[in-house]
């Protein structure tokens, strides 16, 4: 049974940014702790985080990254590049009135997390980071990894890559597809060990040939997806899959940072099922150089991708332990 989502007393905002308004969602008052969600999802991935945090003390603000929701979505592909997201971040932090923040993020967020601590740490006291590991920017050149990745087939982040071809694969069913989607990445509706990986499409195939069909994770409910649907049916998905198609872009922008840590103090959370755990096992383990600042590493055992929905009571456990732990 899917958990149902708790009752929020929250208040929905938009706020200027450079991307033109970023939409956020924020309960409770206190330090702020900002959160960033990835792809395909929005503010509401963060539902069981945010009147927790509000509980805890603190000020909890879960955004929609530009190109979701009800923020902005500039018509340029390049206008997502990652110090692009970093200001989004800041604006935000600066339309709360505050001078500084936590920032913690999933997925995707987790890169837009650890780069504006990066970047930004005048701004980002604390950094969290939820199922993609930190690894330093840097190395060869992104576009160039991921075409060997795939060998007979195609990696999903090269198959994103090209303009319009991951829309026109999704957007004749966005429920469906997101359906799908969550449903591989997640502990109790991936394919068994051995099954065709759906990280990856045939040449010539979609992503969506490899995805299981006919139940959702237990973690998602039908109003949930809903949530996740409608709001995709009405923005579409190029401004959410802009994001991939700008990290030659990133490692490009990033040149003056490449092999710099991040020294704040830090928390990681991963899922022991989710490849990004497994794939980036050397980051992870790189962590006492790439992340001195570490305060506490968890993998939690059983448990996929969409670590903040599958598992929120541990979540909430750990991260209000570590925000508790953080200097004043």
């Amino acid at each position: 049974m899917s958990q149902p989502a708790p009752t929020m007393d929250v208040t929905h905002r938009l706020v200027p940014s450079p991307a033109g308004r970023i939409h956020l969602v924020e309960q409770g008052a206190g330090p702020p702790v900002l959160l960033v969600h990835g792809f395909p999802e929005s503010w509401y991935s963060w539902r069981h985080q945010l009147p927790v945090l509000a509980a805890a003390g603190y000020r909890a603000v879960a955004v929609d990254v530009r190109g979701y929701g009800r923020s902005s979505k500039p018509g340029d592909v390049s206008a997502y590049r990652m110090l692009d997201l970093v200001e989004d971040a800041v604006a935000v932090v600066r339309a709360l009135g505050e001078e500084s923040a936590v920032i913690v993020g999933h997925d995707w967020g987790s890169a837009i997390a650890a780069n504006a601590a990066l970047v930004r740490p005048d701004v980002f006291r604390a950094v969290g980071l939820l199922s993609v590991p930190y690894a330093p920017p840097g190395g060869p050149r992104p576009s160039e990894i991921f075409a060997q990745m795939g060998g007979d087939e195609e990696f999903y982040v090269s198959y994103f890559q090209e303009p319009g071809r991951a829309e026109a694969e999704i957007e004749p069913d966005v429920r469906g597809w997101l359906a799908g989607f969550y449903a591989a990445f997640s502990a109790d509706t991936m394919a068994p060990a051995g099954a065709p990986d759906p990280h990856f499409a045939a040449r010539g195939g979609t992503l969506r040939d490899r995805f299981p069909v006919g139940r959702l994770p237990s973690w998602l409910s039908e109003d949930d997806l809903d949530v996740y649907a409608g709001e995709f049916e009405r923005t579409g998905l190029s401004g959410a899959l802009n994001r991939y198609r700008n990290m030659d872009r990133d490692w490009e922008d990033l040149a003056d940072h490449h092999g710099r840590p991040v020294t704040q103090p830090s928390l990681f959370l991963g899922g022991a099922l989710d490849a990004s755990t497994t794939w980036l096992a050397a980051a992870i383990e790189a962590y006492p150089t790439t992340l001195p600042g570490l305060v506490s590493s968890h993998i939690l055992e059983g448990c996929g991708h969409w670590i903040q929905q599958e598992r929120p009571e541990e979540v909430n456990r750990i991260l209000t332990g570590w925000l508790a732990s953080l200097p004043a």
